[in-house]
Parts: structure tokens; C-alpha cells; sequence
């Protein structure tokens, strides 16, 4: 990997990882599906007129069927999901949690593109498994369960993730991933438009969070997604995953900096064992003869 390829990989781990604490600013003011509604609109905002410029609209209204599908369960639903656990959990344990989602994408891979994933891969699923568990434990002792709806929400929205990456693998293999990346934008705005509706702000919205929300949307979705297939195009899937191991560091990190939130012993346990083991079930660590399909 270039130096060049290594500054993006740790820029990006950095803005997945402010999108955590970003949705803890704006999420309590706007609400869940206002905040996931308004970050999918400006990452559109941002992607779509590349699109434009290089003549792929015409190909992206040519798989419409399958954008809206990748984007509802690869940005609506699990930035919603997101935004909702934000409500009632740190970002730094948003963001591990989050690191699920390469386990989950291989785990739906064994089944949807029948790749089967060899025992040390399996082994990993169980690790990782056994991390959330961890990390888990230590929210439901300290209130009671009262955190658990938001703890569901984020392994949904991990598992959500993984549905949208094999669908997207399976239907779009051969779509330019700009397209893709415009595409399920723009389909995720208009899937949340109504729920926004729904539920607009209940009262006056301050300016940190639209802050928030505006880098949420422009940073943390449009120019993320810009850097994350051009990692890809260079270095290739098995490298650009990496940036999975990040995001929880720079999640944490930031919320403790800027929301001064404690990082306990247990949360680190927790957050060691879960990327350990989805080191293990996508083959970046273990024997030579792993399983294909662990990218994601």
C-alpha cells in the first residue's frame, strides 16, 4: 500500500468514526429518521451530479430496481438504526458494534452466494460473536436492559449492512461503484422521505446540530464513499476493509474527546474480541486457504 493509499485509509477510518458522535449531536434535536433522512439527501447531493458529469445517469436509472433495494438496507434503514441507538448509547460503542458488519456480510454470504467459510472463519464468527456478548454485558448491568432496543438497532443495522453488500456483489458486480454509491443515496432519500415527515424536529434546532447532521452528510457519507471506492479501485476490497479496524478507534477517541465519554476496561475487551474475530471470519489473519466472500 502507497503512502497516499495509507493517509486515505486512516482519513477515512477517521470520518466513519466522527460519524458516531456526530449522530449523538444530532440525533436527540432532530430525531432518528430526520437525521438519517437529511445525511442520505446530501450525500445524493454530493454524488450524484459525479455521476452526472461523467454520463452515468443514464445507467443508473437502467438498475433503479436494484439501487433502491442496496438503498434501503445499505444506508436508509441501518443509518436510521444508527441514529435511533444514538439516542441512548455512546458512539464509541455504536462504532464497535458497527465492526460486525464484515462478520455479518460473510455470514450472509455462506448462505445467499452459498460460499462456504472454512472452520477458522467460522471459529471467528463465534470470537466476534463472544466480543458483542462482552460488550454487551456491561450496558444491560449498568441500566437494566434499558439499552437494549438500541443494542438490537445496531446489530440490525450491521446485519443490514451485510444484506446490502451481497446484494449489491450478486446484482451490480459490473455497475461503476460511483453509480452505485449515487444510486443508493439518492433511493435512501426518497425511502425516508415520508418517516421524516412523519416525524419532523419537535422544537427549535440548534446549530451544532445542524453541524452535525451537514458534516454527517457531506463528509461522513458523499466524500467517504469517494474515498472508499477509490481505495477500493487501487488497492483492492481485502485492503480497503481494513478500514473496518478504525473506525471503532477513532469512534471512541472522538467521543471521549468531544462528548466525554468514558471508555472502560470491559468496552475495550469487548471492542478487542469482536475485531479479532471478524479478522478471522473475513481472512485477514489465519491460515492461507480461507474463504472467498469475506470481503464484504
Amino acid at each position: 500500500m502507497k503512502p497516499r493509499d495509507l493517509v486515505e485509509l486512516v482519513l477515512l477510518g477517521a470520518i466513519w468514526g466522527a460519524a458516531f458522535p456526530l449522530m449523538r449531536v444530532a440525533a436527540p434535536e432532530l430525531g432518528a429518521s430526520s437525521v438519517a433522512f437529511m445525511r442520505v439527501s446530501i450525500g445524493a447531493l454530493v454524488l450524484i451530479p459525479l455521476v452526472m458529469l461523467r454520463g452515468g445517469l443514464r445507467a443508473l436509472l437502467r438498475d433503479a430496481r436494484a439501487l433502491a433495494f442496496v438503498g434501503l438496507t445499505g444506508a436508509a434503514l441501518p443509518f436510521a438504526l444508527f441514529a435511533y441507538a444514538a439516542l441512548s448509547v455512546p458512539a464509541g460503542f455504536s462504532a464497535v458494534l458497527n465492526a460486525t458488519t464484515p462478520m455479518f456480510t460473510a455470514m450472509i454470504a455462506s448462505v445467499w452466494m452459498n460460499e462456504k467459510p472454512t472452520r477458522w472463519a467460522w471459529a471467528g464468527m463465534v470470537v466476534g460473536m463472544a466480543g458483542v456478548a462482552v460488550l454487551v454485558s456491561e450496558r444491560v448491568s449498568l441500566d437494566s436492559l434499558g439499552s437494549l432496543p438500541a443494542i438490537v438497532a445496531c446489530l440490525l443495522a450491521s446485519m443490514l449492512y451485510g444484506v446490502g453488500a451481497n446484494y449489491t456483489r450478486s446484482r451490480l458486480r459490473s455497475a461503476d461503484p460511483l453509480i452505485v454509491a449515487a444510486g443508493m443515496q439518492g433511493f435512501a432519500a426518497i425511502s425516508l422521505a415520508p418517516l421524516a415527515a412523519i416525524h419532523p424536529p419537535e422544537a427549535a434546532v440548534s446549530a451544532p446540530a445542524w453541524g452535525a447532521v451537514l458534516a454527517l452528510g457531506f463528509a461522513c457519507t458523499g466524500i467517504a464513499l469517494i474515498l472508499y471506492f477509490g481505495l477500493i479501485r487501487r488497492v483492492g476490497p481485502s485492503k480497503a476493509v481494513t478500514v473496518t479496524f478504525l473506525v471503532p478507534v477513532f469512534g471512541m477517541l472522538f467521543g471521549s474527546i468531544f462528548l466525554g465519554e468514558s471508555i472502560s476496561a470491559t468496552m475495550l475487551a469487548g471492542a478487542a474480541v469482536v475485531l479479532a474475530g471478524t479478522a478471522m471470519s473475513v481472512g485477514l489473519v489465519g491460515p492461507r486457504d480461507r474463504a472467498a466472500g469475506g470481503e464484504g
